[in-house]
């Protein structure tokens, strides 16, 4: 004789609604950036602009280039935001004698008791945040290794394809001082950065007060505040952000002005400028105002998001000749230029 015990249906839990996904992930986004300055106060000092650019890119899926004299932490800044977003960091210092397959790694012999067979060992390119610190000392075959990575987000060994693990994000240096012995980088693969961060000396008082701090006490440990899906779902939620077709419109005049043309244009560019930015330019600003505008709060680019982010974005993309060179004129001076001679919109 049996007894069948009576059981509960098992219980379904319900959906979780994606609107409201949408909703959190917006508000966690929007006040990130009192938080992240708060943790990264605890090693980095000043530096505000730079660490909002590198921010909407880390945000936008996209890649940087830091342009900055040695000692202002560069690698500290970089792996102190790696520490903070919970990814992992690797810092890679690229030579003259730098192969390829010391970054993306290579097949080696391996016994395996009854037979031998090659094996694909990884190199540091896989992680999710690479330092590609002074990229401009390693020669164009190392170089294309790194490109292929930041552009198909793979890497190839003896034929075979090599998915990187997402999110993954490129920051590479350059020193803008020691010039001698490097491979500056070609106009295509400067194209792929999408923000070219530069980084100063600190004035006075914050320069006092990082000696103060690093002569000290020992900092208090970055805690984790994201991880590498809060990463990508905010890639997601940028894309999703509204904007008025006239100010993509503005965005993409402001690249095509920046274009040295036979005729017709503007007379400084045609006298200063050899080469300007392309299509992948007005792409980049117009993702990157998304970014920030919703890292302020906004559910809409303005104006002055892509006024903002002109000079990070065309700084390394519009080439400047030999003449601007004579006259002692600056790429920072002409895209102020071009910001005053493209008319933006009247509203957004």
């Amino acid at each position: 004789m049996s007894f069948l015990t009576p059981t509960e249906p098992p219980r379904i839990e319900p959906r979780p609604d994606p609107l409201e996904l949408q909703r959190q992930t917006v508000e966690r986004l929007a006040g990130s950036k009192a938080r992240i300055e708060a943790e990264l106060a605890k090693a980095i000092v000043g530096q505000r602009e730079v660490i909002e650019q590198i921010l909407l890119a880390l945000f936008a899926g996209g890649h940087c280039l830091i342009t900055g004299a040695p000692g202002l932490a560069k690698t500290l800044l970089v792996k102190s935001i790696a520490q903070i977003f919970h990814l992992r960091f690797q810092r890679i210092q690229f030579t003259p004698d730098l192969m390829p397959a010391d970054i993306t790694g290579t097949e080696i012999l391996q016994d395996a008791g009854h037979e031998r067979r090659m094996v694909f060992v990884p190199g540091p390119i896989f992680a999710n945040m690479i330092l590609a610190d002074e990229i401009n000392r390693t020669p164009p075959k190392t170089q294309a290794a790194l490109l292929e990575a930041m552009q198909e987000h793979q890497v190839t060994a003896s034929g075979v394809r090599h998915p990187l693990h997402p999110p993954f994000f490129v920051l590479a240096t350059q020193n803008p001082i020691e010039m001698e012995g490097t491979y500056p980088l070609p106009e295509a693969q400067l194209d792929r950065f999408m923000f070219n961060v530069v980084m100063d000396y600190l004035p006075e008082p914050d320069e006092v007060q990082v000696i103060l701090q690093t002569t000290g006490k020992p900092p208090l440990p970055i805690e984790p505040l994201f991880n590498g899906e809060d990463v990508l779902s905010f890639h997601s939620l940028v894309r999703q952000v509204p904007v008025a077709e006239e100010l993509v419109r503005y965005a993409v005049q402001l690249a095509a002005a920046s274009r040295p043309r036979p005729s017709g244009g503007l007379d400084f560019i045609r006298e200063w400028v050899t080469w300007g930015a392309g299509t992948r330019a007005a792409q980049f600003l117009v993702l990157g105002a998304k970014a920030r505008a919703l890292l302020r709060g906004r559910a809409h680019v303005s104006v002055e998001d892509i006024r903002t982010l002109a000079a990070p974005t065309l700084r390394h993309r519009v080439l400047l000749n030999y003449r601007a060179e004579a006259e002692n004129v600056g790429v920072e001076s002409v895209i102020q230029r071009l910001l005053e001679a493209v008319p933006a919109p009247l509203a957004s």
